[in-house]
């Protein structure tokens, strides 16, 4: 009588999630040390603009990181047949989502270095402490995204974790942030069903 082989395990799929999360740990952590030494310069600029100006700028760069990030979601969920309705994938959509991604990054890079020169990594404040840790996130995911997207031996779930898990963040560093700006500098109520959740306190 014979017996199924046992599958094997792929020690390379473990490695391959240590190092994301490690360097996932060291992104986040240097921007969060470095933010937290850096000495605040409020007359920082940004292509030229400062104080309020630099501030609307900012919540524009904002939100078009916002729709970048959408449109790599959508594109993501057409790649892997998520997408209600598509069943085809057309060749261009593989490298239109890493296009999407590089100009993403790029995008953010100087948003980040102003609000980096400018403030640092503050935490007082609950909205400036979430705005802060989030944007110390976001690099730590991207930089742990880019290491998995690249290993053969990963379990299922790992590549929509890392890169659902951008998307929130991006979501909370807009919220914290350019609709924080739009809104009058106040964080509007998140409804609950029958309760509202108050965010002012952000």
């Amino acid at each position: 009588m014979s017996h199924p082989r046992p599958v094997p395990r792929r020690p390379e799929g473990r490695l391959a999630l240590a190092l994301a999360f490690a360097a996932a740990a060291a992104a986040f952590l240097a921007i969060f040390l470095f933010g937290r030494a850096n000495t605040s310069d409020y007359t920082a600029t940004l292509f030229g603009q400062a104080d309020a100006d630099a501030v609307r700028l900012k919540a524009l760069l904002a939100t078009g990181v916002l729709g970048l990030a959408t449109l790599q979601l959508l594109l993501a969920l057409w790649m892997y047949g998520r997408l209600p309705g598509v069943r085809r994938v057309p060749g261009p959509v593989p490298i239109t989502h890493r296009i999407v991604g590089v100009v993403l990054f790029a995008l953010s890079v100087p948003i980040t270095v102003h609000c980096v020169r400018a403030y640092g990594v503050q935490l007082t404040g609950s909205r400036v402490a979430v705005h802060s840790i989030a944007g110390c996130f976001f690099y730590g995911a991207f930089a742990a995204k880019v290491l998995l997207v690249r290993s053969r031996h990963l379990p299922g779930w790992a590549l929509p974790v890392a890169g659902g898990a951008l998307v929130v963040v991006v979501v909370v560093l807009w919220y914290t942030s350019a609709l924080w700006h739009f809104n009058g500098d106040t964080v509007p109520a998140l409804s609950l069903g029958q309760h509202h959740l108050p965010l002012g306190w952000l």
